[in-house]
């Protein structure tokens, strides 16, 4: 069995059931109200992530189709977000 990818407006009511929204998340975590959106139409690891853990679920029950290969196994999509806390190399 195929599991599919959330629809945008089960994604948004679960948010309302949490009590927030996407633009409330999007802008507690310091985007525009708006950028959070863009998870619910194309890939992005972070947004997908922020909207998952808002939701309480894991990203991947969200979007199985963006998490799993064609063999049912795991993407390790977390490895593509953009490390911020990895201090610049100064070069001499």
């Amino acid at each position: 069995m195929t599991k599919t990818d959330w629809h945008p407006a089960d994604i948004i009511a679960a948010l309302h059931k949490r009590g927030t929204s996407l633009a409330a998340v999007s802008r507690e975590a310091g985007l525009s109200s708006s950028t959070l959106a863009n998870a619910l139409t194309r890939p992005w690891p972070k947004g997908e992530l922020l909207i998952a853990h808002a939701i309480g679920v894991d990203a991947a029950d969200i979007w199985p189709g963006r998490y799993y290969d064609s063999n049912g196994r795991r993407i390790d999509r977390e490895s593509l977000l953009r490390c911020h806390s990895q201090p610049a190399t100064e070069t001499a």
